[in-house]
């Protein structure tokens, strides 16, 4: 079945010609012109993937993107004019997958569309069946959730593939350009430092909310994750 796409975007010339070119790819694609309408529609739930440009009538879009962010983990790409650095921190913080700039040539977009999708779907590296573990932390493949002494931590898609990578390779130091390859794959088109901003959302999620210590930095290395919290 083809992915359904919620593009949530004011401009309109702008909003039909990215539906055009989603259509033609074979999406299935709804519209919304301000901030509110697009999260109404993202609660209802439905779409795999939401293109969020950031100036939004009504409610902007960091604003519909915190607020999804407490019920779910669909993908989010934001599309903006604003190419700032703090925006796109601000915008991969809150739990964006990406983030791209006006003015974009389309094939880059669709790009970033494939890899997004791909990266979160559960299907496409989730086997059934197997329990993860890492003191009290577990990671059930099977069942796409993660808790710390039977405590729910709610991730997003990539969040939950980045942990699953550590996880599989316990105790064993993997570099940047390993764990991009892992979760990010080779056609990656982000940021270069995306590696560094998601062992930053785990830790935020994990480490510091359960006062523990399991995602450590080897300087000049890369990451791991062991059992011992002494540091």
């Amino acid at each position: 079945m083809a992915a359904s796409i919620l593009i949530v975007e004011d401009e309109e010339k702008l909003a039909r010609f990215i539906e055009l070119e989603l259509r033609h790819e074979g999406y299935q694609v709804t519209k919304a012109s301000n901030g509110r309408d697009g999260l109404e529609l993202l609660e209802k739930g439905g779409f795999d993937l939401c293109l969020l440009d950031i100036m939004l009538p009504e409610l902007n879009g960091m604003e519909v993107l915190r607020r999804l962010r407490k019920t779910s983990g669909i993908p989010v790409i934001l599309v903006t004019a604003r190419d700032a650095v703090m925006d796109k921190v601000a915008g991969l913080d809150m739990g964006a997958q990406d983030y791209i700039t006006k003015p974009f040539a389309i094939e880059e977009l669709l790009a970033r569309i494939r890899v997004s999708l791909r990266d979160d779907s559960p299907s496409a590296h989730i086997p059934e069946g197997e329990l993860l573990t890492c003191g009290k932390l577990e990671l059930d493949r099977a069942r796409h959730t993660v808790k710390y002494d039977g405590a729910d931590i709610q991730l997003t898609g990539r969040e939950f593939l980045l942990l699953e990578t550590l996880l599989e390779n316990k105790t064993i130091v993997l570099s940047r350009d390993t764990l991009m390859e892992k979760v990010w794959g080779y056609d990656y088109m982000g940021e270069t430092n995306v590696v560094d901003v998601y062992i930053r959302f785990l830790r935020s999620k994990i480490d510091d909310v359960f006062g523990i210590k399991l995602i450590h930095t080897v300087r000049s290395v890369g990451y791991v994750i062991k059992d011992d919290v002494d540091g």
